[in-house]
């Protein structure tokens, strides 16, 4: 068994991770913005009494869609107290333990592949500039506490996760789980179903389950380095707008779309050749049977609930 403490712990992959590290008998201190506000400089220090084994970082301050392009200058100084203070309190409280931090595909410049030798190379598109940048920082500072203290990491960068357990309270959702809401409610509900940009934009999905199983069993066998985890191909908008439409008997044609809206980068389809390598039985889950699995979540969300 191994103390392991989880920032962002109350989040959709956050709670995923934490009930399977409870699953596999370890102690688990779930922190969330509720329990501990990560921007200050001392909201870890409650803590420094236990050694931890594993820290697994996951808070970072943003949401779905174009959140991002109204907040910049927050974005900035909010993850980057956030970061810092982790950083911080890692080094001089806990060297012992391995850090596992998430980035973002969001980082990745357009215009290069999307691999790990180019993550810190070029820049992210304008609308993600900022988030991006904060995660590029946080792997260079996890780069700096390594080289000169010889701390240990692992840091990852997952594509769009799906799955059962994703936030209902509100936020701005991503693409996927926005798809579902919409779908079902015009099935439902007889709502008009609007969907942002042409449909064309190309997106791919890893389920939440099979990133944390990837993301366990990578962290047993690596350290010091990075990995993109993603599903290595992607589809248009339309082609999950209309499986979605056949799983839950919505006629696709009724979608409209609105070439007005924020639809943020075209491609973002991560390269899966460095982690396959390192995991040669590497497989994910089925993209129709994900789907499925998902929606039978979603429906039951959305009739018990009022979002």
């Amino acid at each position: 068994m191994m103390n392991i403490l989880v920032t962002g712990a109350t989040g959709f992959l956050g709670s995923n991770l934490c009930k399977e590290l409870e699953v596999r008998g370890h102690n688990v201190v779930k922190l969330g913005s509720k329990n501990c506000d990560l921007t200050k400089a001392d909201s870890l220090n409650a803590f420094n009494d236990t050694k931890y084994d594993q820290i697994f970082h996951l808070a970072a301050w943003t949401q779905a869609g174009d959140f991002c392009l109204h907040h910049p200058g927050e974005q900035w100084i909010i993850n980057q107290l956030i970061n810092t203070h982790v950083l911080m309190w890692w080094k001089e409280h806990q060297p012992q333990a391995k850090m596992i931090a998430i980035g973002t595909s969001c980082v990745y410049d357009p215009e290069l592949p999307l691999s790990e030798e180019y993550y810190l190379k070029g820049k992210p598109i304008d609308s993600l500039f900022t988030y991006g940048m904060t995660k590029k920082m946080l792997y260079v500072g996890l780069l700096a506490l390594h080289k000169q203290f010889g701390l240990n990491y692992l840091y990852v960068i997952p594509s769009t996760l799906y799955g059962a357990g994703y936030h209902t309270d509100g936020r701005q959702m991503h693409f996927i789980f926005d798809l579902m809401r919409k779908i079902i409610q015009g099935k439902e509900k007889g709502d008009t179903v609007t969907l942002w940009g042409d449909g064309h934009q190309k997106r791919e999905l890893v389920l939440v389950n099979d990133f944390v199983r990837i993301l366990l069993e990578l962290n047993e066998n690596t350290s010091n380095d990075f990995f993109n985890i993603g599903a290595g191909e992607e589809y248009p908008i339309r082609r999950f707008a209309e499986t979605i439409s056949e799983i839950v008997g919505y006629d696709h044609n009724e979608i409209e779309y609105d070439t007005q809206k924020y639809v943020g980068a075209k491609s973002k389809c991560l390269s899966v050749e460095k982690i396959k390598k390192a995991l040669p039985g590497y497989k994910l889950t089925h993209l129709d049977e994900g789907l499925n699995l998902t929606i039978d979540w979603f429906q039951n969300e959305l009739r018990t609930s009022s979002f």
